[in-house]
């Protein structure tokens, strides 16, 4: 049975909706503010919401921007509204509704609408990444601003980054919505046939995944469709996961085309550079590999995420989904704990590395840093010994629960609600 959110401040609106809704045979499920959808949404994915847009404590258009932001907006949403205008209903489409229904809504509009968005919405392949679920940390913040600066502007863009960093997501939060996306797996048709690329990225998105992989000819057509972006005002965005500059001291790539790559140069930074977003991640490919019914439902525990968020990550983004896919595949119960992670991630060699690496300690940090980086990982330790129990957690190290909260906290250690029993 397909199952319905409704969400809505007007007890009245929400009763008949539900009456109407529950006839048609759906499964429908009630919501009076954004929190308790929000709260709704954290626990379950929904098939279709009816967003009201005018809500007392926050409105539709802001839960709908969260719920795109955060990685949420996987289901279709249709939002309601008795004073709705055209700006709003295109903002509500641009940042990813599905319809918009000006109440009071006519019985076979609604039933109409509904029929279509859910359609839809089991038409539609469930989304992957985007940039805005890789993480709310300041480098993160900081890489979305710079790319704000340019998502307007023509010119070609250079993404530098180290393999599997998601270059790709950055590339398309700087494409146009519903404008042509073209993406050649195949870098020999810029040597073949640069043309028929901008052909068909005419008015959109020409992305090439990896520049530096780029032989002399397929850089010779790159050149060449270069000079004719303006002709199909086309926009260029490449990735480079080696460092162009490197590889034209060593002659292996055109100087004039790094010239005019490199005008516009962003980088994007390595999954350990965040890893405080790490755990968000770690959820959110997990959150998407259960409603896709890819697995049945599972939960991180506060260990297994904190070992997850101090792995170096040497393939990136990349290795993070695949680890968390095999985590959830693997497992036993429907708990993920970090001897299941300490299973499946590549334990190095104590013998190979030296102290710092063995404990995980950055001992090229400042003071100040690498006394917090001991704290975090020793209060962690802690943590796993005692089996996430807060209690027995505070008599082993000798601090007042109160006090240990506080300096979790500052340390930006996270625990579930079981590790707070």
């Amino acid at each position: 049975m397909q199952q319905i959110l409704v969400v809505d401040d007007e007890v009245g609106i929400r009763e008949l909706l539900s009456e109407i809704l529950s006839d048609e045979g759906y499964q429908v499920r009630l919501a009076e503010n954004a929190g308790e959808a929000r709260a709704f949404r954290s626990r379950a994915r929904p098939d279709l919401v009816l967003l009201d847009i005018w809500m007392p404590d926050t409105d539709g258009i802001t839960l709908l921007k969260e719920w795109a932001s955060a990685g949420l907006l996987t289901m279709p949403v249709v939002m309601m509204s008795g004073h709705g205008t055209i700006d709003t209903a295109v903002e509500a489409t641009r940042i990813g509704a599905y319809d918009f229904l000006e109440k009071p809504i006519a019985l076979q509009k609604l039933l109409a609408t509904v029929g279509r968005a859910l359609r839809h919405g089991g038409e539609q392949p469930q989304p992957g990444l985007s940039l805005a679920s890789l993480g709310r940390g300041p480098l993160i913040i900081d890489l979305k601003q710079r790319l704000e600066r340019v998502a307007n502007l023509r010119t070609p863009v250079l993404l530098v980054s180290e393999p599997g960093c998601g270059i790709e997501l950055a590339a398309r939060f700087l494409h146009s919505r519903n404008a042509p996306w073209v993406a050649p797996e195949n870098a020999s048709a810029l040597a073949e046939s640069p043309l028929d690329l901008l052909t068909q990225a005419r008015e959109g998105t020409l992305f090439l995944h990896d520049v530096a992989e780029l032989n002399r000819a397929e850089q010779k057509g790159l050149q060449f469709l270069l000079s004719k972006l303006d002709r199909y005002n086309a926009r260029l965005i490449c990735g480079a996961t080696r460092s162009l500059p490197d590889l034209v001291a060593q002659g292996a790539f055109d100087a004039r085309l790094y010239s005019a790559l490199a005008v516009t140069t962003i980088r994007v930074p390595s999954l350990r550079e965040h890893r405080e977003d790490v755990p968000d991640l770690a959820n959110l490919v997990l959150t998407r590999m259960i409603e896709a019914k890819e697995t049945p439902p599972r939960q991180l525990t506060t260990a297994a995420l904190n070992a997850l968020r101090n792995y170096d990550w040497p393939g990136n983004l990349a290795q993070l989904q695949g680890v968390v896919q095999t985590l959830a595949l693997t497992a036993l119960t429907d708990q993920i704990t970090l001897e299941d992670v300490n299973r499946v991630l590549p334990q190095p060699t104590p013998g190979a590395l030296g102290p710092a690496a063995v404990h995980g300690l950055p001992f090229d940090l400042p003071l100040r840093e690498a006394r917090d980086a001991f704290e975090r990982v020793y209060f962690e330790h802690h943590i796993a010994r005692e089996g996430g129990n807060i209690s027995r957690v505070a008599e082993a190290v000798g601090l007042e629960r109160t006090h240990l909260y506080r300096k979790l906290k500052q340390l930006g250690i996270r625990l579930n609600r079981k590790s707070e029993e």
